[in-house]
């Protein structure tokens, strides 16, 4: 293949017409949502396993290591990987080997930096040998990650999201599964070292068999110069997330501690648990779906409307699920009671997760259609309330000061609805009313049984019975409605 050649994204097809990117689109939801399941259930368990097993300050501890890691990969893309993905002509040779040669050299440069400053961050937040190994897997980590870019890229781009969900189920298991052992095997901190590692090679093994691709090294300066329009404000905009979340991460570990920041650790990821196993999936296919449709503003429209009510359905029954059981179960589970203080800090994030559900995907969208301008903007109010209220609650009042911050800066996110609204006209009342409502109709009926949730087998029973209450208040709601959405989703008219 030469260098100039075109990568066809479609064998047969000049490009992905429009009922090819509705059908691949919901195809691929379903495969990253039914193909991820067994995952899902598997980091649900070991979540929970880790949590007895590890102390909150473990968990601190990974969480404060990860953010250092993570604080370094924004540096290892340019935001050429996204430009890929959004780009409207046809990918070709040329711009794969520039993208891949500039990542290789950022990545590797990074990994120098951060073993050259390892004795800097050991004394700065009074890691332990092993939080230290633990840092350098999540080094390595991250370059064979930068491996498994192209290959990806090129399935996500063409919406083949069945074949990309392959090697991410192969990580999750391997990471999970190796995870729960060594802390059942009380190995503490290097726990995560281990699981890091095995996932890493598991899923760069993976992604080369699914989506073959040689790698080259070059440049090419036209080719570097069209990524770099989209590619440096999308990635302006990932560094403004990367200083409001892990950023603040690394600057509340001086605040509150490992131990705070193992509860506040504990709460966002079981309140986000619904996130990232349904909206995760849907944002990734609506992102290169959204730019394939974006010069038509009707499919646009009611394509966004559905991914939140689809997003709304799935996850505020959830949420408040989660919130209204958090307390019986916790106490139901005697090792598990060294984590009722981060119980208020779960409601806050719980909160702060139901607005996500809205805001990612319109921000989604924003990127996805060019207005990248405007997601900066947002990002950069998001990033000046992180700044400007996380620490001053945390000094206040710990880390309950921390996840109520969260909560604050979450219904920000009206602004982004507003934005939306006046660009593309999205019906949000239409798409959240039926949802929201069912919602608090279970939640209050499982309110009224929560004094008598004294054992787990009660629980289970009323978990059932909440979901039952949940699809017949929406059924009230919606009618014949709901089962012509659900029909459309797993089977798209043509």
């Amino acid at each position: 293949m030469s260098e100039s050649q075109p990568v066809e994204l479609d064998p047969g097809t000049p490009e992905i017409d429009l009922h090819q990117v509705k059908t691949r689109s919901i195809s691929g939801v379903l495969a990253l949502t039914s193909r991820t399941f067994l995952v899902q259930v598997i980091s649900f368990i070991a979540t929970f396993f880790l949590t007895v097993f590890l102390s909150p300050q473990d968990y601190g501890t990974f969480f404060l290591v990860s953010a250092v890691v993570n604080f370094l990969t924004y540096f290892s893309d340019i935001g050429l990987a996204a430009a890929l993905i959004q780009k409207k002509d046809k990918l070709t040779r040329q711009d794969l080997t520039t993208t891949f040669t500039i990542q290789q050299f950022l990545v590797l440069l990074l990994l120098f930096l951060l073993f050259a400053n390892t004795g800097f961050i050991r004394s700065q937040y009074q890691l332990s040998s092993a939080a230290i190994y633990l840092m350098w897997a999540l080094g390595l980590s991250l370059f064979l990650s930068s491996l498994k870019t192209i290959p990806s890229i090129l399935l996500e781009r063409d919406l083949q999201f069945n074949k990309l969900v392959v090697p991410q189920i192969l990580e999750n298991l391997v990471f999970n599964l190796s995870a729960v052992y060594f802390a059942w095997k009380g190995w503490g901190i290097n726990t995560f070292t281990f699981a890091v590692l095995a996932r890493g090679f598991t899923g760069l093994i993976a992604i080369y068999i699914i989506s073959p691709w040689k790698p080259g090294l070059g440049l090419n300066r036209q080719s570097l110069k069209k990524l770099l329009n989209f590619g440096l404000p999308y990635q302006a905009n990932t560094f403004l997330a990367v200083i409001k979340d892990d950023g603040m991460t690394l600057f509340l570990g001086k605040l509150i501690g490992q131990t705070g920041l193992g509860y506040i650790g504990w709460a966002s990821r079981w309140a986000n648990m619904p996130l990232r196993f349904f909206m995760d999936n849907i944002t990734k296919v609506a992102f290169p779906a959204y730019a394939r449709v974006q010069h038509d503003p009707q499919v646009l429209k009611k394509g966004i409307e559905k991914t939140i009510f689809y997003l709304a359905l799935v996850s505020f029954p959830a949420f408040v699920g989660m919130a209204v059981l958090a307390l019986p179960l916790v106490n139901t589970i005697p090792r598990y009671q060294k984590w009722l203080p981060a119980l208020i800090p779960l409601y806050l994030y719980l909160f702060n997760a139901a607005w996500a559900t809205i805001s990612t995907p319109l921000t989604n969208a924003l990127n996805a259609i060019g207005k990248i301008k405007i997601t900066f903007k947002l990002m950069i109010m998001w990033t000046v309330l992180t700044w400007a209220l996380m620490p001053y609650l945390a000094v206040k009042l710990g880390f309950v000061g921390v996840s109520l911050a969260a909560a604050i800066i979450a219904t920000s996110s009206i602004i982004v609805m507003y934005v939306i609204y006046r660009l593309i006209k999205v019906n949000f009342i239409q798409a959240l009313l039926a949802p929201t409502l069912a919602s608090f109709f279970m939640g209050s009926a499982l309110l009224v049984i929560t004094p008598y949730l004294t054992s787990l087998p009660r629980i289970i029973v009323t978990i059932f019975a909440g979901a039952f209450i949940y699809f017949i208040s929406l059924y009230l709601l919606q009618g014949k409605q709901l089962f012509l959405d659900l029909k459309n989703l797993i089977k798209p008219n043509r």
